[in-house]
């Protein structure tokens, strides 16, 4: 049986940064269930928003934010994230990353903030269109120099272990998780006290998305498993802008685009957006999607356009690297030609539901980053607001890990060996496959953009019957990572439409043809699930 003081499972900006910030207290673990650099992290293009210009303030900022959030965000959360922003992009400067800079006159050199949809002013820092690659390196630099941390690549959570799942009488606690060792294929034991949830989403229970295929909802559907509270997965946001072409199904094309003047225009050519926001292309997210969606859907097209033509391509090629070379490979000159987006699944902006020192309602379980919802976003998440919030969370969460009440478990707890009693090797693996696109693409088509009672109903009557299809499958047979991402799916799915159900209003990005109004007097709260 492995032990640590800390166990991190996910290692993008806020599994990385936990693991850096609570080393010197103690042995650390970050279990990650593909490469370390694979994560949600490494994709994000845009940038992180943090107030940093004198022409900028906290007080716009949160506006701004809570604006987005369509009356659900937290107020004590967005502030004390906002305003404590300043402090974790410092902590990144020092370990070195890397945010572009334009030269002023007098050889003078500042931040080259970027605009995205929902701000009032430039406040992105960002590094090129690779900002989330960048903060990953440097962040998996120095974990390489420090001694303390052991990174177990190709493990996957199977499922926590708790002082109730043990059979103890006193208060519910984590205790250690089980762990599949991808390379053997055996199922192990980790001890500790302190288990620290830093997955990510859950993009991949859709059937298009902007996400890395190991987005598949897994520390969500484990902490729902040990009975810890889920806070609104209704809210799952759409990304306007995702590349339509068959050759890249999941690539973005960051909203910081039309923060330099793109816009949002048909076949033709024709610009849109006016009709649906004041700010046009710059709205919040939700409203560009939901307007994306339905122009589609109006004029039969099978996709809509980003222009940015206006640009000169050196200019383009210097601020968008990555987008103009992934789009010249596909032959589309961006500083010529409208590139073809459609809506995809992107962020969610519930998950487990945490404090604001990144404590859930189970003991001893923490939760930071996407998987988790602090408050923050509310309804919608304001762009750039992720890598923010992850980055304020681990240094909080790296403080309150070491408070006396989260300290070792004052009994030595034994945890028992896996046992996979007469289980046989996965025979069919065509039946998990099915299951996997059955789940994604009723989700897509029930529980997308737009909904309705009876989508929802039909997808809920689906889900029910896939639950225990692979709950026999996960029983009856050994377990791999493509059945326990599979169980995930299907559990995450049923949390979203579950929660989807029970807000009988739209708001933010959870839109309804039955319910197509908010309801402040009775729906302005959160929708919190618990198993038991």
């Amino acid at each position: 049986m492995k032990a640590f003081d800390f166990v991190i499972l996910g290692s993008g900006v806020a599994g990385l940064t936990t693991g850096l910030k609570v080393a010197e207290h103690g042995t650390v673990a970050i279990v990650t269930k593909r490469k370390p650099n694979d994560s949600n992290t490494a994709w994000a293009q845009g940038g992180v928003a943090c107030v940093t210009s004198a022409e900028d303030s906290f007080e716009l900022h949160i506006q701004d934010t809570l604006t987005a959030g369509a009356g659900l965000c937290d107020p004590e959360a967005v502030r004390t994230i906002i305003t404590e922003g300043p402090k974790a992009i410092q902590s990144l400067v020092d370990l070195g990353v890397h945010f572009d800079e334009r030269v002023l006159e007098g050889g003078h050199r500042e931040l080259d903030l970027g605009r995205e949809g929902g701000h009032s002013k430039r406040r992105v820092l960002h590094y090129h269109d690779t900002t989330g690659r960048e903060i990953e390196q440097r962040l998996l630099d120095a974990v390489a120099r420090t001694a303390n941390i052991t990174v177990l690549e190709d493990h996957m959570g199977v499922d926590l272990i708790t002082t109730g799942k043990l059979g103890f009488t006193t208060e519910d606690r984590v205790v250690g998780i089980y762990v599949l060792n991808e390379a053997t294929g055996i199922v192990e034991s980790i001890r500790t006290d302190r288990l620290i949830m830093a997955t990510g989403g859950c993009g991949k229970v859709y059937l298009y998305s902007t996400n890395p295929d190991v987005a598949t909802g897994d520390g969500v559907a484990m902490a729902w498993r040990a009975g810890a509270s889920i806070a609104n997965m209704e809210f799952i946001q759409f990304h306007p802008t995702c590349l339509f072409h068959p050759e890249e199904k999941s690539f973005l094309i960051s909203e910081a685009i039309r923060g330099e003047g793109g816009k949002l225009v048909d076949a033709f050519g024709r610009e849109f957006m006016a009709r649906y926001h004041k700010l046009g292309a710059l709205a919040p997210r939700d409203i560009v999607a939901r307007a994306i969606d339905a122009e589609m859907k109006r004029t039969g097209a099978k996709c809509m356009y980003i222009d940015i033509t206006h640009k000169p391509a050196h200019f383009l090629q210097e601020r968008f690297p990555n987008i103009f070379e992934t789009c010249a490979r596909l032959n589309i000159d961006i500083s010529r030609q409208p590139i073809p987006i459609v809506p995809a699944a992107h962020y969610q902006c519930g998950g487990i539901k945490t404090d604001l020192n990144g404590a859930t309602t189970l003991r001893g379980l923490f939760a930071i980053g996407e998987v988790a919802c602090t408050g923050l976003h509310g309804a919608n998440r304001l762009a750039s607001n992720s890598l923010l919030e992850a980055l304020v969370l681990a240094g909080r969460c790296a403080e309150g890990l070491l408070k006396p009440k989260y300290s070792k478990y004052h009994n030595d707890v034994d945890l028992p060996e896996w046992r996979p009693g007469q289980a046989q090797h996965v025979d069919e693996m065509v039946v998990i496959f099915h299951n996997w696109d059955e789940i994604r693409r009723l989700m897509w088509d029930y529980v997308g953009i737009v909904r309705t009672n009876k989508r929802l109903q039909r997808a809920s009557t689906r889900l029910r019957n896939l639950q225990r299809e692979i709950q026999e499958f996960y029983w009856g047979f050994k377990i791999t990572t493509e059945v326990l991402e599979l169980r995930n799916l299907c559990t995450v799915a049923s949390l979203i439409v579950d929660s989807a159900l029970a807000r009988k209003e739209s708001r933010g990005l959870h839109f309804t043809l039955d319910y197509p109004d908010m309801n402040e007097l009775h729906f302005h709260r959160d929708t919190i699930l618990k198993r038991y």
